[in-house]
């Protein structure tokens, strides 16, 4: 599935100048925050990572489901359908809980060559 560049756009212009970076990932674009990915972007949907209890309390929302590529869930992950990001304020609210969650964490371990 191809991410949607409007989707994209979106959350680049709202996480502009906040040291983001953007890669492709998942079959989409991956946003990242101190090399932590923060969320994605896959098809219409916006992947969060939102740590244990925060992805718990976050599917018992409207048009939320476990972020699963493989069968398996992963945890910490949630995918929020369009229909729950459809206007600005509500993507917002969404990258707003994924980054109070991301910014916790130290940055990933440089991987062994």
């Amino acid at each position: 599935m191809a991410a949607s560049p409007r989707l994209a756009e979106r959350i680049r212009e709202m996480l502009a100048g906040r040291g983001i970076v953007e890669k492709r990932m998942f079959g989409g674009e991956a946003f990242f925050l101190n090399a932590n990915i923060l969320a994605a972007v896959w098809d219409e949907r916006l992947v969060l990572r939102l740590g244990a209890e925060e992805a718990e309390i976050a599917l018992r929302e409207r048009h939320v489901r476990p972020f699963d590529l493989t069968g398996k869930a992963m945890r910490n992950w949630v995918v929020v359908d369009a229909a729950g990001i459809a206007r600005d304020d509500e993507l917002d609210y969404w990258l707003l809980r994924a980054w109070r969650f991301v910014e916790t964490l130290p940055p990933p371990r440089p991987r062994r060559k």
